[in-house]
Formats: C-alpha cells, sequence, structure tokens
C-alpha cells in the first residue's frame, strides 16, 4: 500500500500534453509583446548591419530539431520555480518600455519567452537546450556604440598601414587625402556589421565543434579580434586598389562587393583554422533521461501568463495617462548677459545631428573673448523615433562628408554654482580646415547630467510618478586654432554669465501651451 500511494504522488506528464500548452503559452505571449517583436523584425529588415538577427530563430529551432532523439525519451517536468524570475526581467522590459529603450525592452522580451518555456517544460529539459534557447539572444540588435570607436580604429590601422608602405597621407579624423584622391571611413567602413556576424557565426561553430568550455571561449575571442584587423586590412586594400588605379576601381558598387567577398574569405579561413582543432565526437549530445513528477501544465501555463501579461498591462495604463502626441515648442533666442551679443549669421556650417525634436533653436554669440554657437534642442513629448537620449543623435553624423569627430571624452568644467561634467567633442572641418570645441549635456527638469544612464532613469523616474516627459539636449560651441585650450576658456566664461538665460528660457518654451 505504501508504494502504490507513493507512485501515486507523482504525476507523469507527456509532450503530447505540454506541447499544445506551450504553443497556446507562446502565442499569447507573442501577442502582449507584439510592439517589442515588430521592433526587432522592423531592425532586421530595414539594417543590414543587423540583418543576421533574422537567422537567430531558425538556427535555434534547426539545434532543437537536432536533438529530437533524447527529447523523445524525456519527459517535461512543468515548474513554477522560472515565473518568478520573470517578476524582475518583466520590470526590465517595463523600464525599457517607459524610457524608450529599444534594447531593454527587446533582452527583456526574449528572457521572457525563454522563461516560459523553462516553466513549461521543466529544469532537465531546458538544461538540455541551454544553448538553442540562449543563442536567441544574438536575435537581439546591439553593437550600435561601437561604431564610432571601429571607425577612428579602422582609420588609424589603414593611415598606419599606408605610411608604412611608403604612400604620403594626411589625416584629419576619419578623413584622409593621398596624392591621388580623398577618402573616408564613414559607418559603413566601420566594420561593425562583419563583427556581429562573425561573433554570431562564431559562437554557432564554437558550439558545434567543441567540447571543453575553453576552447569555446578562444574561438569565440578568435571570431571577435579575427573581423576587426580584417576590416582594417579591407580598408587598406580599397584603398589601395583606389591609389593604384588612379580611383576608378574601388570607389562605387564595387566597393562594396569588395567588402563582401573579402569578409565570405576571412570568415572561411576562420572556420577552416577552427577545424583544424575541432574535438572528436563533439556532436550534440543527446542523452536525456526520462524523470517524473512535475506540475499540471494548465496552472503552470496560468502562472506564466500573469507573471509576464502583468507588465504590458502596466505600461497600457502608464499610456493611458500620457500624452506622447508632437507637442510643438517654440523657442526663443536666449537673452544676451554681460558683453555676449547675438550674432546676425551663422559663424561656421556645423550643428549636431539631432532627429524629431519638438523645437530646437540654433543662434550664435559674439563677445570680447570670443564667438560660441548654442543649440537647444527640446524634446517635450518623448515618444519611440524622437528621444532626448538616442543614438542618433549626434555631435557629427558618421556619415557627415565635411565634419568629423576627433575625440569624444568627458570633461569637467568650472562654473559659478560648482565643477559639472560635460561631454566634449573635438571636430573638425576637412574642407577649410576649421576646429571646434564643442560641450554637450541633458537636461530634464531641474537635473542637468552629461550622463545618458542617469539622464534615462531620471526619465524613467518621473514617468512612473507620473511627471513630464520633457527634456532638452544643450549644445555650445567655440573654434580654436592650435590648442583647444583658447576654446576652454571661451566656453567657460559664456556659460558662467549665459547659462542661466539658456535655462531660463527652456523654462520658459516647455511651460508654455503648445
Amino acid at each position: 500500500m505504501e508504494a502504490a500511494s507513493r507512485n501515486a504522488v507523482v504525476h507523469r506528464v507527456t509532450w503530447s500534453a505540454v506541447l499544445p500548452g506551450l504553443a497556446a503559452v507562446l502565442f499569447v505571449l507573442l501577442w502582449l509583446f507584439f510592439p517589442t517583436l515588430w521592433s526587432l523584425v522592423s531592425i532586421w529588415l530595414r539594417s543590414d548591419t543587423y540583418a543576421h538577427g533574422a537567422i537567430v530563430l531558425p538556427i535555434s529551432l534547426w539545434l532543437i530539431w537536432e536533438k529530437r532523439a533524447g527529447l523523445a525519451g524525456s519527459s517535461p517536468r512543468p515548474t513554477l520555480g522560472p515565473t518568478l524570475l520573470m517578476l524582475p526581467v518583466g520590470g526590465v522590459w517595463l523600464l525599457g518600455s517607459v524610457t524608450d529603450v529599444l534594447v531593454l525592452q527587446q533582452y527583456g522580451f526574449i528572457c521572457l519567452l525563454i522563461l516560459a518555456i523553462w516553466s513549461m517544460v521543466g529544469t532537465p529539459v531546458t538544461r538540455f537546450l541551454a544553448f538553442p534557447l540562449g543563442f536567441l539572444l544574438l536575435a537581439v540588435p546591439v553593437g550600435e556604440s561601437l561604431t564610432y570607436p571601429l571607425m577612428n580604429f579602422t582609420a588609424d590601422f589603414t593611415v598606419g598601414l599606408l605610411r608604412l608602405t611608403g604612400i604620403p597621407v594626411y589625416r584629419d579624423g576619419t578623413f584622409f587625402s593621398l596624392p591621388s584622391g580623398d577618402w573616408s571611413i564613414v559607418e559603413e567602413c566601420s566594420g561593425v556589421r562583419y563583427l556581429l556576424a562573425s561573433v554570431t557565426l562564431g559562437i554557432l561553430f564554437a558550439y558545434l565543434n567543441f567540447r571543453f568550455l575553453w576552447k569555446r571561449l578562444v574561438f569565440v575571442l578568435f571570431s571577435v579580434v579575427v573581423p576587426v584587423f580584417a576590416n582594417g586590412l579591407r580598408a587598406y586594400l580599397i584603398v589601395m586598389i583606389g591609389h593604384l588605379s588612379n580611383m576608378k576601381l574601388a570607389t562605387g558598387v564595387d566597393h562594396l562587393i569588395y567588402g563582401w567577398v573579402f569578409f565570405g574569405i576571412v570568415i572561411a579561413i576562420m572556420f577552416w583554422f577552427g577545424a583544424m582543432w575541432r574535438d572528436p565526437g563533439s556532436e550534440i549530445p543527446a542523452g536525456l533521461k526520462r524523470m517524473g513528477g512535475a506540475r499540471g501544465v494548465g496552472s503552470v501555463g496560468i502562472a506564466v501568463l500573469l507573471a509576464a501579461g502583468i507588465w504590458p498591462g502596466l505600461m497600457w495604463g502608464l499610456e493611458r495617462v500620457s500624452d506622447h502626441s508632437a507637442m510643438a515648442v517654440a523657442l526663443q533666442v536666449p537673452t544676451a548677459v554681460g558683453d555676449w551679443q547675438e550674432a546676425p549669421e551663422g559663424l561656421w556650417s556645423w550643428r549636431p545631428r539631432v532627429v524629431a525634436p519638438d523645437g530646437d533653436i540654433y543662434v550664435f554669440y559674439r563677445g570680447r573673448s570670443g564667438t560660441v554657437g548654442v543649440y537647444l534642442g527640446v524634446f517635450r513629448s518623448q515618444r519611440q523615433g524622437a528621444e532626448l537620449v538616442s543614438s542618433a543623435n549626434q555631435m557629427v553624423s558618421t556619415r557627415d562628408q565635411q565634419w568629423s569627430d576627433k575625440e569624444i571624452s568627458k570633461r569637467v568644467i568650472r562654473l559659478p554654482n560648482g565643477p559639472f561634467t560635460v561631454n566634449q567633442s573635438r571636430i573638425a572641418s576637412h574642407h577649410d580646415g576649421d576646429h571646434l570645441l564643442v560641450w554637450n549635456w541633458y537636461r530634464i527638469g531641474d537635473v542637468s547630467t552629461s550622463s545618458p544612464y542617469r539622464a534615462k532613469l531620471v526619465e524613467a523616474a518621473d514617468r512612473l510618478w507620473g511627471g513630464e516627459r520633457a527634456g532638452t539636449l544643450i549644445a555650445v560651441a567655440a573654434p580654436y586654432v592650435v590648442n583647444e585650450d583658447e576654446a576652454v576658456v571661451v566656453l567657460e566664461g559664456f556659460l558662467a554669465l549665459m547659462l542661466p538665460s539658456l535655462e531660463a528660457e527652456i523654462v520658459r518654451a516647455i511651460s508654455a501651451p503648445p
């Protein structure tokens, strides 16, 4: 009787019972988080850099299919444990939604799907499928912040090889000139798309061909380093082809074709080298013990939907009390103070690249110490595509054909009310040789900061507590000839007198009826 009683307690769940419930749960989650899902798909479709994300799901499904023999001999064990993890992960998704940070929304969404699968099939099966499920995280478009550093590395590498081969070259930022013609390292030349595709394929190759963790990690590192240097070599060879052909070759469509062909060759060589160290018998394992003892599929499915569904519900409630429609802002020229006077016309052609502000103004001032350009860009009602803190808002666009960043850094400046940290850019025009020192920062409510992370947190706090989402991007610029310290003196003196006037105009413009 005792043995029979113990056997009666064990509840064995079959795949025929779990799979319909799992499909239903995933369908509901995809429906609840459809805007986030669509943000992923739309980026894959429109961006060459992240197009590889579209193949991640098919690869993951193929990897699961390859494990079908092990799954067939196992029993799913639905469990409630992962639903507890869905609460903080859902909170990350909500934070990303509140602050319009797509990467947080997308990672939160993918992790919620993985946790939902874990809950429905149980820990042993999830452990067995750990890599195919974890591989889904590579579908999230990340790496845009690497564009500028990689552009500079490519320029350094290319110019270094040109000088090493005895070709005279003059460099100004990401622009450089040879006797045969001018070249520039633009966003497409950064190698980000090659790097991301290489890392994705490298992780897959390492999993399929190596058993030992250290070998997998070494090959993944290899797949990071190789495309970075290979892209620098590609850029050098393209410049050399153009130079030796008197700018008749490698300057048009053949430039792009050559780049992808070169990348394909590099990947093939990388895989060939990796295959030399392949571990015998490193095929995907197929064994998984059959285990019993599980919770009911229905109760776990309901818990999963409740733990995940609460977050879109909260976001819906916040959206109901917030107006995200465009609200025009009419900015006026900030009142001049001291010896500073508004200049009647533009003193240089540069201006920040700021996407979809609700209102902005760019004005020049002259004083005894020099000249200053001021940009104020107000985002009164932030929404997707019109955000204060966004990688799309740049002091110099990576596609700009005249101006380029020479250096981006942080700088502590001296103001009457104490030291303050700004983002500093040294930019140059390769057309007329002008050099500008640019400082920029954000102002949200009464908070001024140069940190995009702090700015986003302030925005999130204001949004969650029902406050306004208005914020302003402030940028000031001054020219210099030899040393940037010339511009530092001018800008610090300008802000000491004019900053209160700039902030007063921001407050007035935001407070005025739309």
